[in-house]
């Protein structure tokens, strides 16, 4: 069968589409056609979005955020494979339950609304739900990002790496994923093929999580597959050495039957 040759990269939450400059370049050299939309409310660079909040930013949720990535692959010639980190993680879940993609690969993947997280998760992202919040949505301190995504990065690179990636963040696309039924995932239903990626090191979903979200999928006729990337952060997809896991990511799919 003739592989897609469409490939949609989606951000996760505290970036924005921005993060994925590298990959977008990497794989349209290697011919494929690269789509990386920002979510609603995270257009333009992150400088100017830490200076001035988008006006769509507190309105945006998960729901919108699937939907938003949906109306892209309605317009494309074919399903897409599907890249997501993070949130998007699980929304690339959800894009392949809903038949819109050729494969997907989640990386540090976010879980449903029926998976419940480990304590080290809810921990280090509470603050990001703002139930306890007087402000209209969440900016990371430079030591929530060092502590939940640069761990891995050098001391002295961090504070560029927030300089360069770090953005407000809706607190109803979190609330979405706890709150809303929309965020929950039918396991058995059978499925285009499926990568799970881990990062060993990742302070916000480690490689526990990354497994159990893979080990959840029950169809004997669906292939899922898992690679977890030893001392990798949840800043896998743009510390140094993300060209490895770009490339396991494209030959695992270029070797699907």
């Amino acid at each position: 069968m003739a592989k897609s040759r469409s490939i949609v990269l989606i951000h996760g939450n505290f970036v924005n589409n921005t993060s994925w400059t590298g990959w977008k370049q990497y794989y349209e050299n290697k011919g494929y056609s690269v789509y990386t939309p920002p979510n609603p409310g995270h257009e333009g660079k992150p400088a100017d979005l830490r200076a001035k909040i988008h006006p769509d930013l507190v309105k945006t949720g998960f729901v919108d955020v699937v939907n938003n990535i949906v109306k892209l692959i309605d317009t494309l010639p074919e399903k897409p494979l599907v890249i997501g980190h993070s949130m998007a993680g699980m929304a690339i879940m959800k894009l392949v339950e809903m038949g819109k993609a050729a494969a997907g690969a989640s990386i540090d993947g976010a879980p449903p609304k029926n998976v419940f997280p480990p304590f080290s998760t809810l921990k280090s992202a509470i603050s990001a739900f703002g139930f306890f919040s007087g402000k209209d949505y969440f900016m990371g301190s430079k030591e929530w990002y060092d502590k939940c995504f640069f761990n891995t990065l050098p001391k002295e690179e961090r504070a560029k790496a927030f300089e360069q990636v770090a953005v407000p963040e809706s607190f109803k696309v979190s609330r979405e994923l706890v709150l809303n039924s929309f965020s929950n995932i039918d396991f058995k239903k059978p499925h285009v093929p499926l990568l799970f990626i881990g990062g060993g090191d990742d302070k916000l979903f480690p490689p526990t999580l990354t497994q159990t979200l893979a080990n959840k999928y029950s169809d004997k006729a669906s292939s899922v597959d898992l690679k977890i990337f030893e001392g990798k952060s949840h800043f896998i997809c743009g510390e140094p050495g993300w060209e490895k896991v770009a490339d396991y990511v494209l030959n695992w799919y270029e070797n699907q039957p």
